[in-house]
């Protein structure tokens, strides 16, 4: 039975899985099964490696894995070496292991139009603050900052990709959310918006915003966006987009979007990928 999963640490709260089962189940992909992966860091390479003989043809990657990922992998693609990340995995037979980075243009297909020309601010430095810089620079921005609550990661990110650390979040055309702030749902709107070094009328400053975190609701800074008024996108739609990316990558079928949409948009605890 061909098997497919999701490789984080904590991950039960992934809807990759419901994505995923839906996708094969519209197209009649009798005995395949995507399912949750849970891995501590510590172990991750160890279980990695032994997906592929277990039955695994691929796996998604989420936090805290995804440059781990990459450094484990065979082979990568020349986009995950770029950017120093990679969420997918595919086993192959002789026992070695692909890695490929979805996020990224998975963000620009979700995006509502081409970053060209315009100035973004990354929050965040880890495997999703990476492919997002990668994404908006190659789509044309004519800015990409990142800022990060440790700025020696921020500065690291900056220094790898060619884009702009920053000492703290300043203006810009689109904010783009990378950190898991915004995940629990315990902490209030301020106390979200803080963590990310915000204040609710900053985020009125910009003119879009986008929120990797995707959870039932709406997060802190995504509620703030939109009682600006502002044009937002949310975590499940990038979720979406990347994952079908993955899916056509492991099987070679044209991924059922509408199928996959309706199944992360079903009810459950919000998560981030």
């Amino acid at each position: 039975m061909p098997r497919l999963g999701v490789l984080g640490w904590p991950v039960a709260h992934s809807r990759s899985p419901a994505i995923h089962n839906a996708a094969l189940e519209a197209l009649g992909m009798e005995g395949w099964r995507y399912q949750r992966l849970p891995v501590p860091p510590r172990l991750f390479a160890e279980s990695t490696h032994a997906l592929g003989s277990a039955g695994f043809l691929g796996a998604n990657v989420t936090i805290p894995h995804k440059q781990a990922a990459l450094a484990l992998a065979d082979q990568a693609s020349d986009a995950a070496r770029s950017i120093g990340a990679a969420n997918t995995l595919t086993f192959a037979a002789d026992g070695t292991i692909a890695a490929e980075n979805t996020d990224a243009p998975g963000l620009l297909a979700a995006l509502a139009a081409p970053p060209r020309g315009m100035r973004a601010l990354v929050l965040g430095a880890g495997g999703s603050a990476r492919a997002a810089a990668w994404a908006l620079r190659q789509g044309g921005a004519s800015e990409v900052s990142v800022w990060n609550r440790s700025p020696e990661r921020a500065r690291a990110l900056a220094d790898d990709l060619g884009v702009r650390a920053v000492a703290r979040p300043g203006p810009a055309d689109w904010l783009v959310n990378c950190t898991p702030v915004g995940l629990q749902r315990s902490a209030t709107d301020d106390q979200g918006l803080n963590q990310l070094g915000l204040t609710f009328d900053q985020v009125g400053e910009y003119s879009y915003v986008v929120d990797m975190v995707y959870r039932s609701g709406s997060t802190q800074l995504l509620a703030a966006a939109r009682a600006h008024g502002l044009a937002t996108l949310d975590g499940l739609e990038i979720l979406v987009a990347q994952g079908a990316l993955s899916f056509e990558l492991w099987t070679g079928s044209e991924p059922p979007l509408e199928a996959m949409r309706r199944a992360a948009r079903e009810p459950e605890n919000g998560s981030r990928r």
